[in-house]
């Protein structure tokens, strides 16, 4: 094995436990060599990974404290418009004297990092930059060498109302790890084969989990649907295949490998209530009655609201909206202090040539936009918790509450958010809620808001004693980046083989950049494992219990019932929650 090369092999959105649990079936030979082989480690992201940049936390090394980038969505306090931005960080790769070559990596900005040859923006889920190459023909190259990407119609697939959809999504998914594998090894070994650095992402996971979660946890309230199936299959052809292209780099290349993903995956417990939910009770709060009406639908035995084989989620949920009323046009005072706010913005932080932001109007949240100004508080689009902003004067342009009112106005919206139940078991709907602005809110970041909400899992709507019901409302996506650590392993004949505990997510690609032999890059977040990787090791974690299939049931289980912001031990076992 050579001591020079690395591939670094992200796998994106990577739920471990299913991977264990097909493993002790003998369904994933290589990931079982690679249990067997590597120095593993389990990852920590934090509270990061609700910031839905993991793939920017990878390719820049950055965390969001460093970037102090805490959403893809910008708020503009001058115009209250919202964008969700592609990255505008430098990649890491860019600084290292090393020949690197990209492929597919989310959030990584190939045409600002000028010395690394590859391609992005082929088929990655959330890509966050913009289709480039270098050398500028690779693209085509690859398209008439291997077809365009085959799996381009489900990068945001909605199919658990549809068998139909579920099952042309896994064959999709499928044939997609299998072409990108092909890509991969064409690109490597013949098109650019002078490289010292790997960097590589399988984004199908990300794709997969959220879309089909339901068909592998048999806890889910939709694992009762026709497509649970077809959704499971698709979820364990995924592995599979990702197995085989495992198989394959190991096989093919003398190099070391780091395989790893940040954070894992698990049912989704956001989208109804930050989508939605959160928008229309701050609307309801100050205007004293509903924009939103509760939609009219079929339910599951238990109450859970059902949509038809042929709706969308967002477009269902649009019916239930008055038509838009035009937004005023705004005052002179206004767009000057729009204009202020975006030169202060540009003159901080310039986005780089080419980077086009996106307007999330199809989000329902988006819908409240025309009232913000005349809000004391309002929720802006967000994937993942909820995310209020407080129209604080001074610092928006048509700011209400007061900067002395600022703790108390925090306050009254937690209690708020406090008196709300869930309208089907009648639960508290708020895990817990966290203040984000630190002593001077006026310096708040375009990326960052006052407070976060973290939802309770099984959230489907809000009911406030004075407020009324909202909900409960459909699912759009059944899974989401709630799961628990991620896991990094490292092939290298130097490191000792077996689990070396726990480390925080940011701390891989410092220790890719000193397998290297590099030194440790300015900006760069987290610190190298190296040294640590280098000692004597526990034997491999994932031997230590034979877990079936059903694991992966109780996991999810385990997760939903996990009390909120609770952390595994690094002394136990990793999925024994």
């Amino acid at each position: 094995m050579s001591t020079d090369r690395v591939i670094m092999l992200e796998l994106d959105g990577f739920e471990f436990s299913i991977a264990e649990a097909m493993v002790a079936e003998g369904r994933l030979p290589n990931f079982a060599r690679l249990m067997q082989e590597a120095a593993s480690l389990r990852l920590d992201h934090g509270r990061a990974r609700h910031t839905g940049l993991a793939g920017e936390h990878v390719s820049t090394g950055s965390s969001p404290e460093h970037a102090r980038r805490w959403s893809a969505v910008d708020f503009d306090p001058g115009s209250y418009r919202v964008l969700q931005w592609p990255t505008r960080a430098m990649p890491f790769a860019a600084e290292l004297p090393v020949r690197s070559v990209v492929f597919d990596r989310p959030y990584f900005d190939l045409s600002r990092a000028t010395r690394v040859r590859g391609a992005v923006a082929w088929g990655a889920h959330d890509p966050g930059v913009a289709a480039f190459s270098r050398p500028s023909s690779l693209n085509a190259e690859i398209e008439r060498r291997f077809g365009p990407y085959p799996a381009a119609e489900w990068l945001y697939g909605f199919v658990w109302p549809s068998a139909t959809r579920a099952k042309a999504m896994a064959d999709a998914l499928a044939d997609a790890v299998s072409r990108r594998a092909e890509v991969v090894e064409w690109l490597l070994a013949e098109r650019l084969p002078d490289w010292d650095l790997a960097l590589v992402s399988v984004s199908e996971f990300h794709t997969a989990l959220e879309a089909m979660w339901h068909g592998i946890d048999a806890a889910h309230p939709l694992h009762g649907m026709a497509s649970a199936a077809a959704a499971r299959r698709g979820i364990e052809a995924t592995y599979q295949t990702c197995d085989r292209m495992i198989g394959r780099l190991r096989a093919r290349f003398d190099a070391r490998l780091v395989v790893f993903s940040m954070h894992g995956m698990g049912p989704n417990v956001a989208d109804p209530a930050c989508m939605l939910a959160l928008p229309e009770l701050l609307y309801r709060d100050h205007f004293g009655e509903p924009l939103f009406r509760n939609p009219s639908l079929a339910t599951s035995p238990e109450g859970v609201p059902l949509l038809d084989e042929s709706d969308a989620w967002a477009q269902r949920m649009s019916q239930c909206y008055p038509p838009l009323r035009p937004t005023p046009a705004p005052s002179r005072r206004s767009r000057l202090a729009r204009l202020k706010g975006s030169l202060r913005r540009w003159m901080r932080v310039p986005p780089p040539v080419g980077a086009h932001a996106r307007v999330p109007a199809w989000m329902p949240a988006y819908r409240y936009r025309p009232y913000w100004s005349q809000m004391r508080a309002f929720a802006i689009p967000a994937y993942y918790d909820g995310r209020i902003r407080v129209n604080l004067a001074g610092r928006e342009s048509h700011g209400l509450v007061a900067p002395e009112d600022y703790a108390s106005e925090l306050t009254r919206i937690e209690a708020l958010l406090h008196a709300c139940r869930d309208p089907l078991s009648g639960a508290s709907v708020v895990a817990s809620i966290e203040r984000c602005a630190g002593a001077d809110p006026t310096t708040l970041a375009p990326s960052a808001v006052d407070l976060v909400v973290e939802w309770r899992p099984g959230t489907l709507g809000l009911q406030h004693p004075a407020l009324g019901r909202i909900g409960p409302l459909p699912m759009r996506r059944t899974g989401g980046h709630t799961g628990g650590d991620g896991v990094a392993w490292f092939v290298d004949p130097a490191l000792g083989a077996g689990d070396h505990g726990r480390a925080s997510a940011f701390d891989v690609v410092p220790t890719v950049i000193e397998m290297l032999g590099q030194h440790p890059l300015a900006g760069i977040s987290g610190r190298s494992c190296h040294a640590r990787l280098r000692a004597p090791a526990r034997p491999p974690a994932w031997q230590a219990v034979r877990w079936p299939a059903s694991f992966v049931v109780e996991a999810g289980r385990a997760r939903a019932s996990a009390a909120p912001g609770s952390q595994p031990s690094g002394d136990r076992h990793w999925r024994a929650e």
